[in-house]
């Protein structure tokens, strides 16, 4: 199969280009779109052959379920119901952005394998003009993980999603390189007290200034189903193994030099205060304490590791404040929970 990447720079000079993404979504293929978080993969959610493609493409495990997007709330009528009070609420202010909720699910109404099986579903409406405009053109639920390898750190340019997927899927639309950097936070109305499975861009601080205490969960257990993605398997890894180290420069030195000693290369993934450290690979997460910056740039970094002949990467961990606690998410899934003792 040939991969093609089309440019959508300007919505009124590419209607033909949209066209054709509709086209081939509804013929039951397998588009590549950006969204205001990360590149998405989607299939129309109501076709369990196209939904199928997703998964083939990917390599993700079958009880992981997928995220359905939206053009417009209207659309979520068809395939939900008994919608809480407080999801609405969530999404006349969060909506259009990088906030899922998990509402329950109306029988027969999506393709069986876009749920995992669960009596309820991941729903989404994007921010970015791309992903909207053809959501709005198609006028169909659009289920849509990550557009990479699954396990691998998420795409956030279409160079990503053609290095990964270059000859399994037949279209990438290319937007440009994606806003937030960092999936959508998954919100879960299931229990007394709304309950954040995957934090992302729409922060536990955000939501409880809207609708009152919010919950946090843990991971899932091995042999347990995930309630949404992100939360059972080691995700977001490079080649080589991700540690997490203490936020200390000497520390970070210190381990660099064992590392060294033992006639291996290492890479830094941090603020900009430890470029002075002397390592063979540094990636920089912006300035230190910014971290809406560190999300932006979190992937592109984890990316950067595969494209040289490190043995080891160290991440010094961040704070967990707001969009912190994502970032912090999704390196501890990337190093699989390692820490770097010295």
């Amino acid at each position: 199969m040939k991969t093609t990447i089309m440019i959508v720079d300007n919505l009124s000079s590419n209607q033909s280009r949209y066209a054709q993404a509709v086209d081939l979504l509804i013929k039951g293929e397998v588009v590549a779109f950006p969204t205001e978080t990360v590149y998405g993969l989607g299939a129309i959610a109501t076709s369990e052959e196209a939904v199928a493609k997703i998964f083939e493409a990917k390599g993700r495990p079958q009880d992981n379920p997928l995220i359905v997007h939206i053009g417009s709330k209207e659309e979520i009528k068809a395939f939900t119901r008994d919608i809480p009070k407080l999801a609405e609420v969530c999404m006349d202010m969060f909506w259009p952005g990088p906030l899922t909720l998990i509402l329950p699910l109306k029988t027969d109404s999506l393709a069986e394998n876009v749920t995992a099986g669960l009596q309820s579903v991941g729903v989404r409406m994007p921010e970015h003009k791309v992903a909207l405009e053809l959501l709005k053109q198609l006028k169909q639920p659009v289920a849509a993980p990550s557009a990479n390898k699954s396990g691998k750190p998420s795409p956030t340019m279409a160079a990503h999603v053609y290095h990964d997927l270059e000859g399994k899927i037949p279209l990438i639309l290319d937007g440009g390189t994606t806003g937030i950097g960092l999936e959508s936070t998954v919100l879960d109305f299931a229990s007394e007290i709304p309950t954040i499975l995957r934090p992302g861009g729409v922060t536990k601080e955000m939501l409880e200034k809207v609708i009152g205490p919010v919950g946090e969960a843990k991971p899932t257990d091995h042999d347990e189903a995930p309630r949404a993605p992100g939360m059972k398997y080691a995700h977001y890894a490079p080649d080589s193994p991700v540690y997490l180290i203490e936020d200390s420069i000497e520390k970070v030195q210190e381990a660099v030099e064992k590392i060294h000693n033992e006639q291996k290369k290492v890479a830094v993934i941090a603020s900009e205060s430890f470029n002075e450290v002397k390592v063979d690979y540094f990636f920089s997460l912006g300035k230190k304490d910014q971290l809406n910056d560190a999300a932006h740039l979190l992937y592109q970094a984890l990316r950067a590791c595969d494209e040289t002949d490190v043995d080891i990467i160290l991440a010094p961990v961040l704070s967990k404040k707001g969009v912190g606690t994502a970032i912090m998410n999704r390196l501890e899934k990337a190093a699989n929970g390692k820490w770097f003792h010295s």
